[in-house]
């Protein structure tokens, strides 16, 4: 039988990776780059170092820890997910809880918001540490400055047991929550009542407003009176000058009058014009004066 001619088989060139796949790479590099700047201290990154100086501030104080969780978050970032997991459970006999911990208090602890902080609150220790990193920075910071959080000084958390200062951060939790849901509860019902109010308002029209009639009824009283002023005490002080300057010979100084009018008039019209008021009120604003005739005045009485 005779042998059967192979077939070459052509060699493909090599693709160049897809925009998309370059980009995600770059992306990559860049926050390993960033993860080294932030935690490497400067080095390059070395997966034997790296595992030996973890393994050696796992074996320290709080501090030490913050340093081993540094290490793990660089370790984490360089390390396909599957050989991590083996570094920390077989290399460094490490429950991946608790490395997540680990890398979770050194991100929290040596963020630049808390980093000149750490010194004084890693004198609490690592469990204690672990406790609290549930707090926003903000309220961690007060507290390594001398303030509180939930309402603990920095020396009654120092003094609390680990289990104690748990149960009061749960306290404090659960009350914040029962707090947030009263809130919540007190803000649906003002929404429910507004609503109920807004669509009341849509179909009956709204009640006169009580302090525009107010103000109505002191600027009537007002303008009455000025009117009174006018058509009563300035008409008998011109008809008594009058009367005076007849009985004893003297001109009348009508020009001094006509002075007074005049200013009367000057100030009507400032009137109307600052308020863009018509010459004329029209509808129902019309005063009865300008419809029914004017009463003819009792000069003896005025």
């Amino acid at each position: 039988m005779g042998r059967t001619k192979s077939q070459s088989i052509e060699l493909v060139e090599d693709v160049p990776l897809s925009g998309d796949i370059n980009i995600s790479l770059n992306a990559i590099t860049e926050h390993q780059l960033e993860i080294m700047q932030q935690f490497g201290d400067g080095l390059q990154y070395e997966r034997n170092r790296i595992v030996h100086e973890t393994r050696f501030y796992m074996a320290q104080s709080a501090e030490s820890m913050l340093e081993a969780g540094k290490r793990l978050v660089i370790l984490k970032e360089n390390e396909p997910h599957g050989e991590f997991i083996s570094i920390i459970e077989n290399e460094l006999g490490l429950p991946y809880r608790t490395s997540v911990r680990m890398m979770q208090a050194a991100t929290k602890y040596l963020s630049p918001s808390l980093k000149s902080n750490m010194p004084t609150l890693a004198h609490l220790g690592k469990s204690k540490l672990f406790e609290l990193m549930t707090e926003d920075d903000e309220s961690l910071a007060e507290l390594a400055d001398g303030g509180t959080v939930v309402g603990l000084k920095l020396d009654d958390v120092d003094r609390m047991s680990c289990r104690e200062l748990r149960q009061a951060l749960r306290e404090a939790r659960e009350t914040s929550a029962a707090q947030q849901r009263v809130l919540a509860d007190k803000n649906e019902k003002i929404d429910a009542l507004s609503t109920k109010l807004e669509k009341k308002s849509r179909i009956q029209p709204p009640k006169p407003d009580e302090e525009v009639k107010k103000l109505r009824a002191e600027v009537t009283a007002l303008s009455t009176e000025a009117e009174s002023a006018i058509t009563v005490r300035l008409f008998s002080a011109f008809e008594t000058l009058c009367a005076y300057c007849a009985d004893n010979q003297i001109d009348t100084p009508k020009d001094f009058m006509a002075g007074l009018v005049c200013e009367l008039e000057y100030a009507a019209r400032n009137l109307r014009s600052t308020f863009d008021l018509p010459d004329t009120p029209t509808g129902n604003a019309a005063p009865a004066w300008l419809t029914e005739p004017a009463p003819e005045i009792n000069r003896q009485e005025a």
